[in-house]
């Protein structure tokens, strides 16, 4: 495409529901952190004041903070790729076939939250 062709605007578009996406992503992985960090101190409440049995181990924290954390790299690194991606475009340059990494890399992060729950919970029993 030369430089007089007008672009194609669905393709920003594209590129920003995209970015939105990893957003929302980042904050659904970040509250969900949040709810189960706050779940671990729930339940030691509740074995404080006698309502419940159930003992907290703190893991709960743990995985929580991880959760969030993961929310923060994930918004943090869409951002980054949005910005690259967006200039990538403004240059004609070609930006179709390439690998996210930052898919790759919440996907095994999260795979080794889920294995170390798995572990705990095994444990715990």
């Amino acid at each position: 495409m030369n430089q007089t062709e007008p672009r194609d605007p669905r393709v920003y578009f594209a590129a920003e529901r995209t970015f939105l996406a990893w957003i929302r992503t980042g904050l659904s992985l970040m509250g969900f952190g949040f709810v189960v960090a706050r779940f671990g101190l729930f339940m030691r409440e509740l074995a404080v004041t006698g309502h419940s049995e159930i003992k907290s181990y703190g893991f709960s924290l743990w995985a929580g903070t991880a959760l969030v954390l993961v929310g923060v790299f994930v918004n943090l690194s869409s951002a980054i790729r949005h910005v690259r991606l967006i200039a990538r475009l403004n240059r004609n340059e070609d930006v179709v076939g390439q690998p996210s990494y930052t898919a790759v890399a919440v996907a095994l992060v999260l795979a080794l939250v889920g294995f170390a729950m798995v572990v705990f919970l095994i444990a715990v029993e």
